[in-house]
């Protein structure tokens, strides 16, 4: 993993509208979609080598897009050690890995998918419902112009709503 930002979206499964709805260019936040927001920044709090900012997340009816950064490749270098010295492995050495490595931008978005996951499922009632798509949304953000027009789609973005190919009524 290296140091940087990435920018990613997540969309719910089947683009169900979950966590609210775009009313006046406004995002009208329910209470499915304060779990959401409240996840994304948690994200930070509990990886320290995780940055996240306001200006550079936004939750639509059914999907999110926001900017990660990692600030220290180190960290995720040194979560990925397979193993200590005397320590004993239960995995044959020629088993493939499962799942992201540890501290990578795959496994970030899966915990928070996880996470967002149970507790929507806790407030609606619904154990074991899909809440999220399989899979999301990288890109690597490698210029500062590329960040400049990140943001402004970020900060834009439920103004388009009514153009956005994930808004249902727009079918």
């Amino acid at each position: 993993m290296q140091a940087g930002g990435y920018f990613i979206t997540i969309c719910t499964h089947d683009r169900a509208c979950l966590f609210g709805e775009v009313v006046a260019g406004e995002m009208q936040v329910n209470a499915v979609g304060e779990v959401v927001c409240a996840e994304w920044f948690r994200t930070a709090q509990i990886r320290p080598y995780v940055r996240l900012y306001d200006d550079e997340f936004v939750v639509m009816p059914n999907h999110i897009h926001g900017i990660i950064w990692i600030i220290n490749d180190d960290v995720g270098a040194t979560r990925r050690v397979a193993h200590r010295v005397g320590a004993t492995r239960r995995v044959a050495p020629t088993d493939p890995p499962r799942g992201p490595a540890s501290g990578s931008i795959g496994a970030i978005v899966g915990q928070f998918k996880s996470i967002t996951t149970k507790r929507i499922n806790a407030l609606r009632g619904t154990p074991g419902a899909p809440v999220w798509q399989r899979n999301y949304y990288e890109h690597i953000i490698r210029t500062e112009d590329a960040l400049q027009r990140i943001r402004e789609y970020i900060a834009t973005n439920l103004l388009r709503w009514h153009l956005d190919r994930e808004n249902p009524d727009e079918w």
